[in-house]
């Protein structure tokens, strides 16, 4: 029976990797959830949760680790924690020196005495989808846009520099191997965490059946027709746990989406179907309301990830620029009195929490919706390493609106 520790417990990744370690009780002895607050029971004996603050020094988190109980019999350790700064080169450094310091913090106690296997959970930031068009489908294997003369700062990059100095081949500790996942748009529900594509969707589309419309898609018209790939948190969980126990998977980094290929012209009209209404027939018809619309050109800040290989792959001056465009600006949409107005006579009538329409990451989602390009991750690398983990997108983002359906975020629907 192996002991875990996971970082960011109570965040949408982490808490559902303390949830699938915690179904295995015969081989998950004793499972650390680590946060800075406790946020929920987990309902299992086998967890114990644990105050840290990554923000902390090594020598202050060493402190917080001397609390936990057999320590020093932790052999994996999952990090999903990390922190959105206002800036790539801030996030680059806040987040690097939270994995730093904690994994230092780490060797002042000793705890990496029986430590085999760290996991570190990043995103699709690694092929630079924040910036732009990438290759499709994306590859491991594709190269890391490293050159700060033409791209921002990738934390992520910074992240898996410092955990392949600290272990793996050729590091300060070759006996403690790495694993590193990529997952995008994610799929989940975590108590309090509002960077939430599912609860976003969730209330807008409830907000609108109050006020008795169609369901109208807020984002690119010409995204609605692209191609994304999306991660259950459920489905990210069980290949971590995966992971860590197949020899195969040391010191390697991979791509975890659910294993089907979607768009919101299949997604979409399920959605407007489950909250008991219908699209908008004529939807993209006309651009929508001037004041609530939004365009960014993403170019103007970065060139496209693509253009590091365009010449190669023969696409060089082909591939048009990479916009956001929001036909309704969720941001803007969620500002306007009439929305905040019927969101308080729903959250009254229905018990909901009336503060979720004002934490919502409407910035977030505004731009899952916007893009104008293609988001599609390949699964072959985890595939050959034995991975035959799959769920259906659909399923994934309805059990989801289940789960904020029970914890009075949105309406029953059912």
């Amino acid at each position: 029976m192996s002991s875990a520790i996971v970082l960011g417990a109570t965040g949408i990744t982490g808490r559902e990797m303390v949830k699938e370690l915690a179904a295995h009780p015969s081989q998950w002895k004793t499972i650390h959830a680590l946060s800075r607050s406790k946020k929920e029971d987990f309902g299992s004996p086998s967890v114990q949760q644990h105050h840290i603050d990554l923000l902390n020094s090594a020598q202050d988190m060493a402190k917080d680790l001397s609390s936990i109980p057999d320590l020093k019999a932790v052999e994996h350790v999952f990090f999903c924690a990390w922190l959105q700064m206002p800036t790539e080169k801030e996030n680059a450094d806040v987040n690097g020196a939270m994995l730093q310091n904690f994994l230092d913090a780490l060797e002042i106690t000793g705890a990496t005495s029986k430590l085999k296997r760290i996991v570190l959970v990043t995103g699709c930031k690694q092929y630079g989808v924040h910036l732009g068009q990438a290759k499709n489908p994306m590859l491991e294997s594709d190269p890391w846009l490293r050159d700060e003369s033409r791209w921002p700062p990738n934390f992520y990059y910074r992240q898996q520099d410092i955990l392949t100095a600290f272990c793996g081949e050729g590091s300060k500790h070759p006996e403690i191997s790495w694993t590193v996942t990529y997952p995008n748009d994610v799929i989940g529900y975590a108590a309090g965490n509002f960077m939430n594509l599912s609860t976003d969707v969730g209330i807008y589309a409830a907000v609108n059946k109050e006020l008795g419309r169609d369901l109208e898609f807020p984002g690119s018209e010409i995204f609605y027709t692209k191609f994304d790939s999306f991660t259950s948190s459920k489905l990210h969980a069980q290949f971590c746990v995966w992971a860590v126990q197949e020899p195969k998977t040391a010191n390697q980094a991979y791509n975890v989406s659910n294993g089907d290929v979607q768009s919101w012209q299949d997604l979409w009209p399920r959605v407007a179907k489950h909250f008991g209404m219908k699209v908008k027939a004529d939807q993209f018809a006309s651009p929508g309301p001037k004041d609530l619309a939004n365009l960014v050109q993403l170019t103007e800040k970065a060139p496209q990830p693509i253009t590091m290989i365009a010449k190669e792959i023969g696409l060089e001056g082909a591939v048009p620029p990479s916009e956001l465009k929001q036909r309704i600006s969720l941001v803007k949409w969620s500002k306007t009195e009439e929305v905040k107005q019927a969101w308080n006579r729903l959250a009254e009538r229905e018990g909901l929490q009336k503060d979720s329409l004002e934490k919502a990451t409407w910035a977030f989602t505004d731009f899952i919706l916007g893009r104008n390009y293609d988001v599609v991750i390949s699964m072959s690398k985890a595939r050959e390493a034995g991975w035959t983990g799959y769920i259906d997108t659909w399923k994934s983002l309805s059990d989801t609106f289940g789960e904020l359906e029970a914890a009075a975020i949105l309406p029953k629907t059912h």
